[in-house]
């Protein structure tokens, strides 16, 4: 019974630290700051742990763009999150 107890500690601080990064103080507003709206219509955060960002992008299209904004996009996000190492973008699901 101890074990599930921790289990679900563990898991329920795992979920309210997720929450914190969609809230508009985390990279989710910094991200509103720096980017176009057209832009923010073509991405979404999947996480933010350790210093990285990871955002899922709709199409290769978006990815390349953003691709060649990385490093300004980076610079600016990290005046925010001087603890912001680096950001990585995939294909994958926006919705």
């Amino acid at each position: 019974m101890e074990n599930l107890k921790k289990t679900l500690d563990g898991v329920m601080r795992r979920l309210s630290a997720k929450q914190e990064v969609f809230c508009d103080n985390g990279p989710q507003g910094w991200l509103k700051k720096a980017l176009t709206k057209k832009e923010l219509g073509h991405i979404k955060i999947k996480y933010f742990n350790k210093g990285i960002l990871g955002i899922d992008v709709d199409s290769s299209v978006w990815l390349y763009v953003l691709s060649l904004k990385k490093e300004t996009l980076l610079k600016t996000l990290q005046k925010n999150d001087p603890g912001l190492k680096n950001i990585y973008f995939r294909i994958g699901d926006i919705s």
